[in-house]
């Protein structure tokens, strides 16, 4: 496989382990001229590691397991060269069915989400990469209006503001993103001053994504496939709503769950993917008010759509398509943003989530 004379690029995808024990983490390398993937590593330790998150200097990487009761967050070794991981030790999730994991920017506290009972908690990181026992823990009340998947909290991501001041936590079940000031130095989080920001009933707050100006941030919801612009004020943590627009074509009747957000690397772009309708939807963004205008819908290559990701240069899309087993390369086309099918796939067992790494090549 040819790389960079700087760098490589490594892809790795978390999935649902259908008959744990098995492996549930993989690791590729990506052809830097076409985006083709080669499998360098798989990892086991938990059943359904669906998220992941590295630390800064790729050393650790950080899963939760995606389990009900008795679910655990993992930490693993990395070895940027080989792909290699193993498993350093895991901490209870301090709630049920933990679906997302984030490191603050001092890579210092490793932060869950749990979307069976609305919780989110703090892990302080040890020198050599082990999880401690959960520093902080915050629990939602409440519910929404949709019966069956409103009917308590159900956080579903937790994001540190780029100035690592606060954090917000996306609550499909509450239809609210909680606001939370974060103490670097304990790791505790205390309600802003604005709690939160509430949507409109029957949303489904999912990821929440920040603009790279800092002055905007981006929601896309669940249950009714929407996606929200609000203005950022980074000084209190606040959310203003901008704009609510569809994340699925004017006119379509079938039955579609929005998923994952990302921007493009510039901010030029919002992107979010659709399960039923099977695609990855595309905005524009005004880089002086923060709107979105659709640019368009592209297949996502295969069912489900679960997780995407845009690669550091702004060059690749791999999407993990969870219900026919694939990661999808798609190139990205620098002018409109919109994906273009290369062609160029590989077999993962329902690929959930996917990461970028870039490697300095020594």
């Amino acid at each position: 496989m040819t790389q960079s004379t700087d760098c490589r690029t490594l892809v790795l995808a978390g999935t649902y382990t259908k008959n744990y024990p098995c492996e549930g983490i993989y690791v590729y390398e990506m052809e830097p001229e076409t985006g083709g993937l080669e499998l360098l590593a798989t990892a086991g330790g938990i059943p359904s590691p669906t998220y992941l998150a590295l630390s800064a200097d790729l050393r650790y990487l950080y899963a939760p397991s995606n389990v009900g009761k008795n679910a655990v967050v993992a930490a693993y070794a990395f070895d940027a060269t080989t792909g290699a991981l193993s498993l350093l030790n895991t901490q209870p999730a301090q709630g049920t069915v933990p679906c997302y994991v984030t490191l603050d920017a001092t890579g210092k506290w490793v932060l869950t989400a749990n979307y069976g009972d609305g919780s989110a908690a703090v892990y302080p990181r040890e020198p050599d990469g082990r999880l401690g026992e959960a520093a902080c823990v915050v629990r939602h009340q409440g519910s929404s209006a949709n019966p069956r998947r409103q009917e308590g909290p159900h956080a579903h991501s937790i994001t540190v503001d780029p100035a690592n001041r606060f954090v917000f936590v996306a609550d499909l079940g509450i239809d609210r993103v909680m606001v939370y000031e974060l103490n670097a130095a304990t790791g505790a989080l205390t309600p802003a001053a604005v709690p939160w920001v509430e949507v409109h009933a029957g949303a489904g707050p999912r990821h929440f994504v920040f603009h790279p100006s800092q002055r905007f941030a981006y929601l896309i919801n669940e249950l009714d496939s929407t996606l929200i612009a609000f203005a950022y004020d980074a000084e209190t943590g606040r959310l203003d709503h901008l704009q609510t627009v569809p994340g699925l074509p004017e006119g379509y009747e079938g039955t579609s769950w929005a998923a994952d957000l990302h921007l493009d690397p510039a901010g030029r772009f919002l992107y979010g993917s659709n399960r039923g309708h099977d695609s990855i939807v595309v905005n524009s963004i005004d880089p002086a008010k923060g709107s979105l205008c659709l640019v368009g819908h592209v297949p996502s290559g295969g069912k489900t759509p679960r997780g995407f990701a845009l690669s550091p240069d702004g060059r690749f899309l791999i999407c993990a398509n969870q219900d026919t087993d694939n990661l999808v390369t798609f190139t990205l086309d620098p002018q409109t943003g919109l994906p273009e099918a290369t062609g160029l796939e590989v077999t993962v067992p329902a690929p959930v989530c996917v990461k970028f790494v870039q490697v300095r090549v020594v």
